[in-house]
């Protein structure tokens, strides 16, 4: 069964039982891993217990087929219902997924995680068109669902969080959902325990407290001195950035990002809005300490010149994915573009 946008949050937190077998796959690896994860946890609550959980390695499937029928049909020695985990997969386990599908016995649950799987995938296909399977799709977080995740970690912790903390973190976090879980963990565990903190409301401070260095904040310094033509800024942080291992798709989303805010806004001013009533009209809203800085760069761009920004962005990340040149180069080379661009 192909899962659609809206079943996946549902079948994540409660799987309908005709579900025999679920196959998570998806760009974004660490949502992938999460997913799997909380479905597993569905039917087994500790998933290191090797009663109840099976790990079968993808590469053996291509030889012995028959090992995920045989691990989904056993009984556990301690009574409960198992888990059977492929992590990793790719088309070599098609095979042993088909031969179970279509004749499955015992009860034991399924779940396989790939990576990102094309349409004409045989795996996905055979998921996507079972009607005792799912095929359940991660997608790398937008701006929608990387709020969601904000929020959802911030209530887990018992806290809750100002408009521009979370501004600053939308635009910051990266596509990874793990990356980002663990980045907002480590916000929640500054504010300290329940019932010991000073404040339960996060604050812009707290979240530039809590990052300081770190990555979230490094590509936003790139960001921010790409679109103003700082090329001094750029060129250090650009260097920090690939020096500390930061993915240069991760900084061509941000800044992409950040280019399409611009670009709307631009486009809200073409139409007779003053910036600061363009400004207001964005969703996530520019922070207070972010629009000073944003609205002089509005001033800088053009809404043609931005649509051109947005082209070199885009392509350059196609490129990182497809040309087999060093990403960090093609990066570093958009990046500058744009920023020559900014001062001309």
């Amino acid at each position: 069964m192909k899962l659609t946008y809206r079943d996946i949050d549902a079948q994540v937190k409660k799987l309908s039982p005709e579900y025999l077998a679920v196959l998570v796959y998806g760009p974004d690896e660490g949502l992938v891993r999460e997913r799997a994860t909380l479905i597993a946890k569905q039917v087994v609550a500790d998933l290191q217990d090797p009663f109840l959980v099976a790990n079968i390695d993808p590469d053996n499937l291509k030889n012995d087929p028959g090992i995920l029928a045989d691990e989904a049909a056993a009984i556990s020695m301690m009574g409960g219902r198992r888990v059977i985990r492929v992590e990793g997969a790719t088309e070599n386990a098609a095979k042993a997924a088909e031969n179970f599908l279509a004749n499955p016995v015992g009860d034991g649950l399924v779940v396989i995680s790939a990576g990102n799987l094309r349409p004409t995938s045989g795996l996905r296909k055979l998921f996507e068109k079972a009607k005792n399977a799912a095929a359940l799709p991660c997608y790398e977080d937008n701006q929608a669902t990387i709020d969601a995740l904000i929020h959802a970690v911030m209530r887990e912790n018992g806290l809750t969080i100002n408009a521009d903390a979370a501004a600053f973190l939308q635009m910051n976090l990266g596509s990874d959902r793990l990356v980002s879980r663990s980045e907002l963990n480590k916000l929640a565990l500054y504010m300290g325990p329940i019932g010991k903190r000073s404040s339960d409301q996060v604050t812009f401070e707290d979240v530039l407290a809590c990052v300081g260095d770190s990555g979230a904040l490094t590509i936003d310094t790139i960001t921010s001195a790409t679109i103003s033509g700082d090329l001094r800024v750029l060129d250090d942080s650009l260097f920090k950035a690939f020096n500390r291992g930061e993915s240069p798709i991760s900084v061509l989303r941000s800044l992409l990002r950040k280019i399409q805010r611009m670009h709307l806004a631009r486009g809200y001013m073409d139409q007779g809005m003053s910036a600061d009533q363009a400004m207001g009209k964005l969703i996530p809203r520019v922070f207070a300490m972010e629009a000073q800085r944003f609205k002089a760069d509005l001033s800088k761009w053009t809404t043609t010149r931005l649509a051109s920004a947005m082209a070199i962005t885009s392509e350059a990340e196609a490129a990182c994915k497809t040309t087999g040149m060093p990403v960090e180069a093609i990066c570093a080379r958009a990046c500058l573009r744009i920023a020559n661009a900014a001062r001309r």
